[in-house]
């Protein structure tokens, strides 16, 4: 008889306080490594964000925000980066837990966490207007540049820390108000975050977290008319209509996207450095960045060469619980991700490329249904799939493509000089 354990539940963040969802109905968060839950978030709707952002709004224009100086602004966030710092190894286990990158891995990002808080510390009262020469020297002509109001930021699976801070930071700098809803499959460390905002002494409202699917909470998030700027990273069809839910009511965004991120190695490249940054750019976070570098274009020449080295190394790697110091690649983050990795092998091979290495699942990781075995494919034609390219920060197996052989400028000296070496004018 197996007895059921049960899961530690986040309710959202809003205005200081832990708030049960409207629906009363939660979602199991998984372990990519065992596949087997951990926590449970609250599922958020409609009513749960109008709660959020009614609470942003009115941090917004409480005194006890609107009327702090921008020195004060900047030394709570100094302050809470240097919390962040205090607790960057729990934070990191939490993500490790969440998404399956390395925990050291985590630890390396998490300790270099708190410096996006002391950057945009400094920043928050250097932020001036100006003084404008005008026709009549009586009048005194001057900008001002104030907070825009409540912002709304959704961040991703693969980063959510990292991607959280990159809005939170600027956004309280500058005097706003935040309201965050984090990928429903890695909500824990942010959740844990708010703890630590709350002892930092931000005003309650400030900053608040609603959690849940993307189609529920992230779209009445996105189309709410109380939010002045909306900030999205993540996959481009999901930019694309978050734009124009944004764009019907001439509301602000920022899009961080995703697309595709070549290696291009030239004929005197030294091959072993080349494999290495190859290995480096795919394999970190097993994939799962905007900035992975899933194709390869490498010169005839080294070619061959080249690939061997990554097949050598790539076959090396030891797959396994992320946890573990030598574990060299975690699971991915999601069974979505593992599955449209395994659709993006079967269309090389479809598309007549070679697989030269991996494309199943290792045999010890059989039964975690997250592990994926590294997989390289080259093809010497055939089409580069942009269209159908998995966007960030979803990961895809590279494509090591040959280059024709191509004149080109010297790496050294200047255009003139390149001319005169060549006898031209």
């Amino acid at each position: 008889m197996t007895t059921a354990v049960a899961l530690k539940r986040y309710e959202h963040y809003i205005d200081g306080a832990w708030v049960s969802p409207a629906g009363g109905e939660y979602i199991a968060s998984y372990n990519p490594a065992t596949a087997e839950p951990w926590y449970e978030i609250a599922r958020g709707t409609k009513e749960d964000v109008e709660r959020a952002v009614k609470a942003a709004r009115a941090a917004f224009e409480n005194p006890a925000w609107a009327n702090l100086s921008q020195t004060a602004r900047g030394k709570l966030l100094r302050k809470l980066g240097d919390l962040i710092g205090d607790h960057a190894d729990e934070l990191g286990r939490i993500e490790s837990l969440d998404n399956g990158k390395l925990l050291r891995e985590m630890g390396a990002q998490l300790r270099g966490l708190p410096d996006y808080y002391y950057y945009f510390s400094g920043i928050a009262d250097k932020i001036e207007g100006a003084v404008i020469p005008g026709s009549r020297r009586e009048i005194l002509n001057y900008t001002l540049r104030e907070p825009l109001g409540v912002v709304g930021a959704i961040v991703p699976w693969n980063s959510p820390l990292s991607l959280a801070s990159s809005k939170i930071a600027p956004a309280l700098a500058t005097g706003n108000t935040i309201v965050l809803k984090p990928s429903e499959h890695t909500s824990a460390s942010l959740l844990e975050l708010m703890k630590l905002v709350d002892e930092a002494g931000f005003p309650h409202g400030v900053v608040n977290v609603v959690t849940g699917y993307g189609e529920e909470a992230g779209a009445a998030l996105t189309r709410h008319p109380g939010v002045d700027k909306v900030a999205f990273t993540g996959g481009s069809d999901t930019g694309s209509m978050i734009a124009k839910d944004v764009g019907a009511r001439l509301g602000r965004v920022t899009l961080e996207l995703g697309g595709k991120s070549p290696n291009i190695v030239f004929a005197d490249a030294d091959p072993h450095n080349a494999a290495i940054g190859i290995i480096a750019g795919i394999f970190a976070a097993a994939g799962q960045t905007c900035i992975a570098g899933s194709r390869v274009f490498l010169h005839e020449k080294i070619h061959d060469e080249v690939l061997g080295r990554v097949i050598d190394r790539t076959s090396k790697i030891k797959i396994g619980d992320p946890l573990l110091d030598d574990t060299e690649l975690g699971p991915l983050a999601i069974q979505e991700q593992l599955e449209k990795v395994k659709k993006y092998v079967d269309i090389g091979a479809n598309e007549g490329a070679k697989l030269v290495y991996g494309g199943t699942p290792p045999p010890e990781q059989r039964q975690q249904r997250r592990h994926a075995q590294p997989a390289h494919r080259t093809s010497t034609a055939g089409r580069v799939r942009a269209r159908d390219a998995p966007p960030a920060p979803d990961a895809a197996p590279r494509r090591p493509r040959r280059c024709p052989r191509r004149e080109r400028t010297p790496r050294r000296g200047t255009v003139r000089e390149a001319r005169a070496r060549r006898g031209a004018t």
